[in-house]
């Protein structure tokens, strides 16, 4: 492999994971800079654009550095950059527990099966959910996990025919369903689940509850 091939990097850093199935495990997260949708209630618009040109061996020399079994490559939109791929696989091949983080935008095929993939379906409140790319549900394996953010009852109604319609909870272990954190209670959410008596998780997010989005968490 090229470690001397080079990314666009946000930043790297080393925080507790505030999502998905590791959810408050320490992690090192691998921001790359970029992405091509814009949700309305995007939380890493500083990843949009700017970072700087990092090369494959220099990300996992950082990586190595904070002693973390986990790694989480996010953005932006990580699979916006071809290198992505190859940083994926030289991460399994250093031994860490990778996860991808990923919009469902782009294919996600070429990911490392090493790779956990948290595949975002995006919801109408979104103003993306046209851009979700279903031929990436048949890539998925039951390692993997599929997130919802949901913003309104109109999403969540949504996502429980999207759940039913793709066999979510029959095809990943983990179907995620987030409360938008400024647009709907995370208990009002909790009841229509439980209503529902729906096969899905609900999802807080830690690192906002512990740090309120501050750099570096």
């Amino acid at each position: 492999m090229d470690l001397s091939a080079s990314l666009r990097i946000t930043e790297i850093f080393h925080s507790l994971q505030g999502e998905t199935r590791t959810v408050g495990l320490p992690t090192v997260f691998v921001r790359l800079t970029g992405c091509p949708l814009r949700c309305v209630y995007c939380d890493t618009a500083y990843a949009f654009s700017g970072g700087e040109p990092r090369t494959l061996g220099a990300i996992l020399e950082e990586v190595r550095s904070y002693g973390a079994h986990y790694v989480t490559v996010t953005g932006g939109e990580p699979l916006a950059q071809p290198n992505c791929l190859p940083l994926l696989a030289a991460l399994c091949d250093a031994g860490y527990e990778v996860s991808l983080e990923t919009s469902g935008a782009l294919s996600v095929a070429g990911v490392d099966p090493r790779v956990v993939k948290v595949l975002d379906l995006k919801t109408p409140a979104s103003a993306e959910s046209h851009r979700n790319d279903y031929a990436n549900i048949d890539q998925l394996n039951p390692r993997d996990q599929v997130k919802f953010v949901i913003c309104d009852r109109a999403d969540y109604e949504w996502a429980r025919f999207k759940l039913d319609e793709y066999r979510l909870a029959e095809r990943v272990d983990d179907v995620l369903f987030s409360p938008s954190h400024h647009d709907l209670p995370a208990r009002e959410l909790a009841e229509w689940i439980l209503a529902d008596r729906l096969p899905v998780r609900l999802q807080l997010q830690l690192h906002k509850l512990l740090w309120n989005d501050e750099p570096g968490h």
